[in-house]
């Protein structure tokens, strides 16, 4: 039986030239010391850029969305945790809020025209991985379709959200810490709980005559939603919140 045989030439590559990456951008490898077997000389190589945002050359001054589709000046992702520590690059979160500086016309719903929901100027929160990330006049973008707004937020706390169309904010239930028979879970353990009560509720989505049709649930009520469903979020006093669509909540309970 043939043997496979692992030589040891990759170990002699040192890594001393290396920069640390920063999330997906510019990244400068400056050697490699020589390959032992191979006598090969890898001495310097060209910075390696990976960048997953178009960047909007100067010369544009402007840019217009279309549709129902908006331009949100992204929040800088956080640097430090609210108990001060720095944080490295690989571990910021990124943001999920930012400010809206342009709007669409709308869209059009049968033969009625509807307007978008927000207006420039608005603070919005959105889908985490929704939208096209765009560089513009020097600073971070998206553009995003309305349904990838979440909701409006005047304040810094979630629970103050007010959520657009058809979507509720639900302040999540605490995990149980005991299972049936009074033994404590680990935090590890615990189940994610997928109840929790309805703090706000959007104005509900749009019918085919381009009118509201309003949503099966209310502030206040207690309800059993889909464990995986929607946006997670935590409030200033640490409580758990999840902002999903209405069709993701399963049953009312009482």
């Amino acid at each position: 039986m043939a043997t496979t045989q692992l030589t040891s030439a990759a170990s002699s590559i040192s890594a001393k030239g290396f920069t640390s990456f920063e999330g997906l951008r510019a990244v400068k490898i400056s050697s490699f010391s020589p390959l032992n077997q191979n006598c090969l000389s890898l001495r310097s190589f060209r910075a390696l850029v990976v960048k997953s945002a178009t960047t909007v050359a100067p010369k544009y001054t402007s840019l217009k969305p279309l549709g129902d589709r908006v331009l949100v000046k992204t929040k800088t992702a956080e640097e430090k945790t609210t108990g001060g520590i720095l944080l490295p690059t690989t571990a910021q979160s990124k943001p999920q809020s930012g400010e809206i500086v342009a709007v669409g016309e709308g869209r059009a719903i049968g033969k009625t025209k509807v307007d978008l929901s927000v207006k420039a100027g608005a603070k919005v929160v959105y889908s985490k991985y929704a939208g096209t990330e765009v560089e513009f006049e020097g600073t971070s973008h998206l553009i995003l379709k309305e349904d990838d707004i979440v909701g409006t937020l005047e304040t810094d706390d979630v629970k103050d959200m007010k959520p657009l169309n058809d979507r509720v904010l639900i302040k999540v239930a605490e995990a149980e810490t005991k299972t049936a028979g009074g033994l404590y879970l680990s935090d590890a353990s615990k189940e994610k709980p997928s109840i929790g009560t309805v703090i706000a509720v959007g104005p509900g989505p749009f019918d085919e005559e381009g009118k509201r049709s309003p949503l099966s649930v209310a502030a206040g009520n207690t309800v059993l939603y889909s464990k995986y469903a929607g946006n997670d979020f935590k409030g200033v006093d640490g409580s758990d919140y999840v902002a999903l669509k209405v069709s993701d909540v399963m049953a009312i309970l009482s």
